[in-house]
Order: C-alpha cells, then sequence, then structure tokens
C-alpha cells in the first residue's frame, strides 16, 4: 500500500521489515498446510511407502525423497503457532492431520508390505543387515538435537518467508521414515526396532514442534520489545 501513512507505520514498527511476522498469514498458512484432505493423506502416504522401498533396498538416497515428499511438517509448525498463539481450533486441526494421517499411512504401507513379503520382494532377514539407513531407528542424543535444530529452523524459515530452507529441513528430520521402518520391523516380527522406530518417529515430532513454538515465541518478543504480545492484525510484528 502507497501512502504517506503506510511508509510512517513502517517506520514506527520495531526491527526490521525482512524480520516481521504477519500473523494473520502466519496462522493462515499453517492452517491451511494442516488441513486433513486427500492430498495430504496421498502425499503422506507415499512419503511412507518410498521410505518403506528405501530401508528395503538399503537406499539413503530414497529416504531422502520420502522426507522431501512428507506434508507433515505444515502440521507441527501449525501445533507450534498454536501453542504460543492460544489457537485451540489450529492445534485441534493439526492433531488430527497427524492422529489420521500417519496411522492411515502406515496402514496402507503395512498392506502393501505383507503383499510384497508374499511376492518374495521383502525378506524380513533384511532388517539385520542394513547399513545406510541404521540412523532411522538408533535413538540417542543427536535424535533429540537434530529435532531442535530442524524445527527452529523450520518456523525460522516459514515466518521469514525463506522457503528454501524448508527443504533442508525436510530432509533432516527422521519422522516418515522412521514410521516406513516401523511398519516394516512389525511385518517382519521385529518388536525392539519396531518400538525403537516408533520412539524415533516421536521424538522428532515433539522435537519439531517444542523448537518451533520456542523459536516463535523469542521471535516474537525480540520484535515487539516490552510486551511480547503477538499482534493479531496483518502489521508488522
Amino acid at each position: 500500500m502507497l501512502s504517506d501513512t503506510a511508509e510512517a507505520a513502517e517506520r514506527a514498527a520495531p526491527g526490521d521489515s525482512s524480520d516481521a511476522i504477519i500473523w494473520d498469514e502466519l496462522i493462515s498458512t499453517t492452517g491451511e498446510e494442516s488441513q486433513l484432505s486427500p492430498v495430504f493423506l496421498t502425499f503422506l502416504t507415499i512419503a511412507c511407502l518410498l521410505a518403506a522401498v528405501g530401508v528395503i533396498t538399503d537406499s539413503a538416497i530414497t529416504l531422502v525423497g520420502a522426507m522431501v515428499v512428507s506434508p507433515d511438517f505444515g502440521p507441527l509448525a501449525a501445533l507450534a503457532v498454536a501453542i504460543v498463539g492460544g489457537r485451540r481450533d489450529l492445534a485441534a486441526r493439526a492433531g488430527l492431520a497427524l492422529g489420521v494421517g500417519f496411522p492411515l499411512a502406515m496402514l496402507v504401507t503395512a498392506a502393501l508390505t505383507l503383499l510384497a513379503r508374499t511376492g518374495g520382494l521383502f525378506e524380513p532377514g533384511e532388517l539385520s543387515h542394513l547399513r545406510q539407513v541404521s540412523f532411522i531407528y538408533q535413538v540417542g542424543p543427536f535424535s533429540v538435537i537434530v529435532a531442535l535444530l530442524a524445527g527452529a529452523a523450520g518456523m525460522v524459515a516459514l515466518t521469514s518467508e525463506k522457503q528454501g530452507a524448508l527443504i533442508g529441513v525436510f530432509i533432516s528430520v527422521t519422522t516418515v521414515p522412521a514410521a516406513g521402518f516401523a511398519v516394516l520391523a512389525a511385518v517382519a516380527g521385529d518388536w525392539l526396532r519396531c518400538g525403537e522406530a516408533a520412539l524415533q518417529l516421536l521424538i522428532n515430532l515433539a522435537g519439531v514442534t517444542l523448537a518451533g513454538a520456542l523459536t516463535l515465541l523469542m521471535r516474537r518478543r525480540h520484535l515487539i520489545p516490552g510486551t511480547g504480545a503477538a499482534p493479531t492484525d496483518a502489521s508488522h510484528g
């Protein structure tokens, strides 16, 4: 908008314009990305299937493809925004997307894994000889560190419109790969690794959400000195 009033408002807004958080847009974007829809379910299912193929073939490249295809960062970002902004409706929408999306994608993957096992494309013993993808189920301190760093980076990218950085987030978090591995391990009867992969999935989901919320909270306080209150209109943070 071109006017003297708009220019005065921009000069008066604290912080740089490139760092401004437009809360209406942020809520709208995360709300749209966390919508439980056929497209969301399709992408998540395809990502889970790609992850399963990556595990079976011991292919890290295929796993990277699964991470990029997966749409699960949208609901996680929405949860972070909901926590900071107190938006129960947004939290419910994101929780529904994750709560329905992951189980459905894993059920479809399990059904096709059983079919692959019947056709001789998957042997349970193959899970004992993995080298490239063993990081999926090996839970450790770095599981938490990577999830926190990825969540922080993702939220900064989302709120600063640096969308290219989100690709790095997608390929660093083992959410969908862990889900795919858990399905394969369950079909193979390897319940120990299945539990480890499920734990890895939960750690990553929680870590990304927590880091995203903390990052958004720090950005909000930094952009509004002395108040810490989030603006509710489409103005500079």
